[in-house]
């Protein structure tokens, strides 16, 4: 899970981003990005519909995968962004965690987020010790 301060709170802060953010699409998911010069660090939110999958179970795996993939760039996004992930496949549940990894660094890094990570980066991404 990403840090408290990461984590969007209340459903206006939702709103202004999906009116006024950008948008990015992969197989799987949507990334809505806006920057936000009011706070100091980015914030994240996971959204996945009933209709993506029916049990709560299921939705709440999803999103914890996202949120763990997402928590990895806690030191490399430096600007403050606000970024909802938006799911609407059900087959991401199936995916590994590297080709989930892949697609949020995608996303990421279309939407100007993050540049080309560094060597170093790649293997905090990647999860490689030192």
């Amino acid at each position: 899970m990403i840090d408290r301060k990461h984590r969007f709170h209340g459903y206006g802060s939702l709103r202004h981003v999906y009116t006024h953010g950008q948008q990015v699409r992969s197989l799987y998911v949507s990334l809505k990005y806006n920057v936000n010069p009011r706070r100091s660090v980015f914030r994240a939110a996971v959204v996945v519909s009933r209709k993506v999958d029916k049990s709560a179970v299921a939705r709440n795996r999803i999103r914890r995968r996202l949120y763990e993939c997402i928590r990895v760039y806690q030191d490399i996004i430096s600007q403050p962004y606000d970024l909802v992930f938006t799911v609407f496949s059900p087959q991401l549940e199936d995916l590994t965690p590297s080709e989930l990894q892949g697609v949020v660094n995608k996303l990421l890094i279309d939407s100007g987020v993050i540049s080309e990570p560094t060597p170093e980066e790649r293997d905090i991404i990647v999860g490689k010790e030192k």
